[in-house]
């Protein structure tokens, strides 16, 4: 993997892990015909579809209507590593599309790339669930 700031943006490439956490998140079920590549700024994975065209996606909810083109930034040195951050994820504990707070704050907590597997995975079938009543909520 590979990680650091380019520009404003903190993105993780997975490269050689790809195609493994790919499954772990269920990406290719939720956006059938893409692949996972990466993560951008914490929030958003990088995805890429056929043709080698690459797009952002929110990690939760994680819907294809929410993709967005995306270019990588260039940097002729690679990424800036950041030790503070390195090998960690910044997690909304309680996710943006249920109401979390994005502010930086009690919501927000660092955990590892396996945390953010079963977290994701977690709150994408949570949002599944709450969008189709079967949690007892009306259907939105």
């Amino acid at each position: 993997m590979t990680e650091g700031w380019y520009g404003d943006d903190y993105l993780i490439l997975f490269e050689e892990r790809a195609a493994a956490l790919d499954r772990a998140y269920g990406l290719s079920t939720a956006l059938p015909g893409y692949r996972l590549v990466g993560l951008r700024s914490w929030d958003d994975f990088i995805v890429e579809d056929s043709t080698g065209a690459r797009f952002t996606v929110p990690t939760v909810p994680l819907l294809q209507e929410h993709l967005a083109p995306f270019t990588a930034p260039k940097r002729p040195t690679g990424p800036e590593p950041d030790a503070k951050v390195r090998g960690r994820i910044k997690w909304y504990i309680t996710p943006i599309a249920f109401g979390g707070d994005p502010k930086l704050g009690d919501n927000v907590t660092w955990i590892t790339l396996e945390q953010h597997t079963a977290l994701v995975t977690w709150w994408n079938k949570k949002y599944h669930d709450v969008k189709e009543g079967r949690d007892g909520t009306p259907a939105a």
